[in-house]
Parts: C-alpha cells; sequence; structure tokens
C-alpha cells in the first residue's frame, strides 16, 4: 500500500491509492468473466456508436426522437468505457489497483453520465408523449431549439452536481484501509475509507442522488401512463400491440435502471442491500448501455431502414472498386 505523509495529521499519512477488490477472490471465475464482460462492451460500443453514425449521416433520422437517441448513444459509449476497460484490465492482469486521482476521475464521469442518463430517459418519455398524446402541438413544442436546450440542460446540470460531491470527497483524509469492496471507484464504498466525519457528505450525496433519479423516473412513469391511456383508445388492434410492445420494453429498460439507482443510492443501507450493490451495480453500468441499442434503435422501422441503405451503398462502393 503506497502512502504519502499528510503533514496536517501529524504522524498519519494519506492513501495515494485504492484497491479495488472486484468480484473477490475466485481466480477460476476470472477468465469467464473476462470474456463476459469483454463481449458485453464490445457488443454495447458497435451498438451505440451505430446509432450516433446512423443519427448524425440519415437526415430522415434528423428528428427530436433521434436527436435524444443519438445523446443516449454518445453517453452510452463513455459511460461503459468509464467502468469496463478498468475492469476488465483488473480481470486479465490482476491488478486492482487504481491510483488515488484516477479513482476520483472514475466517480465523476461515472456519476456525471449516470445523473446526465437519468434526465435524458426523462426527456425521451416526454417527447414520446408530446407524440403520441399531443400530436397536433408536436412539432410546435418540440422544436428543435427545446430539444438542445433539454439535452443541455441535462448534460450541464449533472457534470455540475456531481463536481460539487467530487469535490467534498477530495477534500476527505484516507490514511487507514485503502481496499474497495466494489470493481470501480463508486461512492459509496469509497467513503466508508475515510476517517472523516462524512455524515454531511453522506447527506449531500442523498439529496443530490435522490433529485436525479425520483422525479425523472416520476416524469417518466407519467408519461407512459398518459400513453398507454392514449393508446388503450385505439381502435386497430395492430396499431394497439404495435405501441404496447414499444412502449412495455422502453418501460421495462427505464424500471429496471431507476430501480437499481434507487436501491444503490435513496434507500437506506442495511446488510442484505449492501450485500447485493455490486449485483445492481452490474445492471446500470453493463446492462443497461447493452441493451439500450437493441431496445430504443435498432428495433425501430426507421434505424434498420437507416442501416440497409448505408449498407447497401457501401456494397456497391465496394464493388464498384473491386471491378
Amino acid at each position: 500500500m503506497q502512502l504519502i505523509e499528510n503533514t496536517e495529521w501529524g504522524n498519519q499519512t494519506s492513501i495515494r491509492e485504492f484497491i479495488l477488490l472486484g468480484f473477490g477472490n475466485l481466480p477460476e471465475l476470472q477468465p469467464l468473466l473476462f470474456l463476459l464482460f469483454l463481449v458485453s462492451y464490445l457488443v454495447t460500443m458497435a451498438g451505440n456508436i451505430l446509432i450516433v453514425a446512423l443519427v448524425v449521416a440519415d437526415e430522415q433520422l434528423h428528428t427530436p426522437m433521434y436527436f435524444f437517441l443519438g445523446n443516449l448513444s454518445c453517453l452510452e459509449t463513455c459511460y461503459t468505457s468509464t467502468i469496463l476497460p478498468r475492469m476488465l484490465a483488473s480481470l486479465l492482469t490482476g491488478d486492482r489497483t487504481i491510483s488515488f486521482s484516477g479513482c476520483i476521475v472514475q466517480m465523476y464521469f461515472f456519476g456525471s453520465l449516470g445523473a446526465t442518463e437519468c434526465y435524458l430517459l426523462a426527456a425521451m418519455s416526454y417527447d414520446r408523449y408530446l407524440a403520441i398524446c399531443k400530436p397536433l402541438h408536436y412539432t410546435t413544442l418540440m422544436n428543435s431549439r427545446f430539444c438542445v436546450q433539454l439535452a443541455a440542460v441535462s448534460w450541464i446540470s449533472a457534470f455540475l452536481a456531481i463536481s460539487i460531491i467530487v469535490l467534498l470527497v477530495s477534500q476527505l483524509t484516507f490514511c487507514g484501509p485503502n481496499e474497495i469492496d466494489h470493481f470501480f471507484c463508486d461512492l459509496t464504498p469509497v467513503l466508508k475509507l475515510s476517517r472523516t466525519d462524512t455524515r454531511l457528505m453522506e447527506l449531500t450525496a442523498f439529496i443530490f442522488a435522490s433529485i436525479f433519479t425520483l422525479p425523472p423516473f416520476l416524469l417518466t412513469v407519467i408519461s407512459y401512463v398518459a400513453i398507454i391511456a392514449t393508446i388503450l383508445r385505439i381502435s386497430s388492434t395492430t396499431g394497439k400491440q404495435k405501441a404496447f410492445s414499444t412502449c412495455s420494453s422502453h418501460l421495462i429498460v427505464v424500471t429496471g435502471f431507476y430501480g437499481t439507482l434507487t436501491t444503490v443510492y435513496v434507500l437506506p443501507k442495511n446488510d442484505t442491500l449492501r450485500d447485493l450493490n455490486k449485483v445492481f451495480s452490474v445492471f446500470y453500468t453493463v446492462l443497461t448501455p447493452l441493451f439500450n441499442p437493441l431496445i430504443y434503435s435498432l428495433r425501430n422501422k426507421e434505424v434498420k431502414e437507416g442501416l440497409r441503405k448505408r449498407l447497401s451503398k457501401f456494397v456497391l462502393c465496394t464493388r464498384k472498386h473491386a471491378l
């Protein structure tokens, strides 16, 4: 354990690096976990980058719905890259150490991108609400300027809010155990290692977690309740089935994402929930970024059509060069 002297605390020392315990000392599981997480990472990156490229390149996808989908895919690409490469390196090499500054940086980007996703999902549900429940006013209300404002507020507010939390964490004193019982630098397990009174820090984190999970989740649920009520009034059976299929898929992913976030960061900590936190964390750090391209984008007819056109053009260009 690397330490550096801290003049303010006399003979005490301050930690320069942490050890991420990950999923425990189970060497027989390391190759399997590495393979699973590697495949998940590659599929997540490929799917989300593909969505961003299609949204940018295809003019038919220059609509509010796909603008938010492009933002979400861009976010997921960064989000999963904040956690998985470091975890894969640990599984491959066995080196679980991470510097104090590296831990703070990881915590900042993970928290900021996670908070941004909460509000982007809420913005997307509001967009669908206007499109289905207020179709006559949709174009006027959801104009390009308003879309950019919603996205900008989601990104900026999250990064500013999390910077306050990370700044407070960086001022804490860490001079005892340096083993983080997690697979990344999450706030709760890091706070456990501090020798400073963290009650104010925990209260601040709870307030921010509540602000960035509960209101957008409630907005999302209310939007989908209104959407479903509107769908029930559709006379066409085929139309109902198609709309319900899309809404139910979206709602399942959103409920799982917010549910695990709320369990980890908002609910009171007891022994049972504390032991399950790692499992819940895998859901919103690995599975949600993996499923989002499939649920939100690649099942959409417009995205499939855009992908088909791009592939056709690529094949034609390849044949011309071959000739």
